[in-house]
């Protein structure tokens, strides 16, 4: 099954993850112009009324690039939204895509048929996030067009699954667009994604550390300096298990091998982040590849290595 036309004006077959605090209106507009699909989560704008806003400025910015520049379109964005019983936000953000017509849902934590119903009311794709074949089948009867499967080393709320065990279980029962999620940091990765069977790679940690990007140049530093093994993986800080780069655990004074556990149903977005954001604030996420990033660059210059490494990646395997 073919991928969407809408994802015909990527030169590079991949999305950039939304990302908590970090994805703005900046780092979204400068992956849509580099050829990617530019993302971030419908609570980073706040108060609420601030999405209208923000969907305005993404808009109207890639209009005006779209008008300079007609041989190389901007791509598609798209808009997080967590279908999570506390959001309070949801059903006010839904009716601002809709208003918006955001070309692209990604849709978190919770799969409902009304919300799919609402994207695509006026053509709009809905792609939600998995970690495993029971969270995908559900989210497809629920009516979502596409998949992400979140595998191990994926920052954020990543699974515990091997990415060549995920995509090979999803692809026996789904022929539609799959995404893959999980320590991809080089175009060599994103072509492997391919390979095994996804249509598009999906990419966050990588993107923290851009000029771009709303995150803390301690925070971008930490990235470019840290490795696989300075990544923890625990469910103390939300309740759900997520990926978090070991020094941030231990400059907020715990001793990241010895965190206690948490419980899943204290997780809350009653207040537009997660029940323990503020305490936690200075805890940052981050997915294993982060070995991969040397430099904090801009956006487009990010984009621009992943294309080049994908390029090279193919001739090699030609070559072979």
């Amino acid at each position: 099954m073919a991928l969407p036309p809408l994802f015909d004006k990527l030169r590079l077959p991949l999305v950039g993850a939304p990302q908590f605090i970090v994805a703005n209106p900046e780092l979204v507009t400068a992956q849509c112009k580099a050829g990617i699909v530019g993302s971030f989560p419908a609570l980073n704008a706040r108060p609420q009324p601030l999405l209208d806003e923000w969907l305005t400025r993404i808009e109207d910015d890639l209009a005006a690039w779209d008008a300079a520049h007609p041989d190389t379109p901007a791509a598609p964005y798209a808009v997080n939204q967590i279908v999570h019983r506390t959001n309070e936000r949801l059903e006010q953000d839904v009716a601002s895509c809709v208003k918006h017509k955001v070309p692209i849902v990604i849709t978190s934590l919770g799969a409902r048929q009304d919300v799919n119903d609402a994207i695509h009311s006026y053509g709009g794709i809905v792609l939600h996030d998995i970690i495993n074949v029971a969270f995908a089948k559900k989210a497809l009867e629920k009516g979502a067009d596409g998949l992400i499967a979140v595998c191990a080393g994926a920052g954020g709320h990543a699974g515990g699954l091997s990415p060549f065990a995920l995509v090979q279980e999803i692809r026996e029962f789904f022929d539609g667009p799959l995404l893959l999620s999980g320590a991809i940091a080089n175009g060599g990765a994103i072509l492997a994604a391919q390979a095994m069977g996804a249509d598009l790679a999906y990419v966050g940690s990588a993107f923290i550390a851009t000029k771009e990007a709303n995150a803390a140049d301690a925070y971008k530093q930490m990235i470019v300096d840290s490795a696989a093994e300075d990544v923890i993986y625990t469910n103390l800080f939300t309740g759900v298990h997520g990926n978090y780069l070991k020094g941030s655990v231990v400059n907020a004074g715990l001793d990241p091998n010895n965190l206690p556990e948490s419980d899943p149903s204290k997780m809350s977005f009653a207040s537009g982040e997660g029940s323990k954001a503020k305490a936690w604030k200075d805890i940052w996420g981050a997915g294993q590849g982060v070995g991969g990033v040397h430099e904090i660059v801009s956006a487009g210059e990010l984009v621009a290595r992943f294309k080049r490494e994908y390029d090279a990646a193919k001739a090699r395997i030609g070559v072979r």
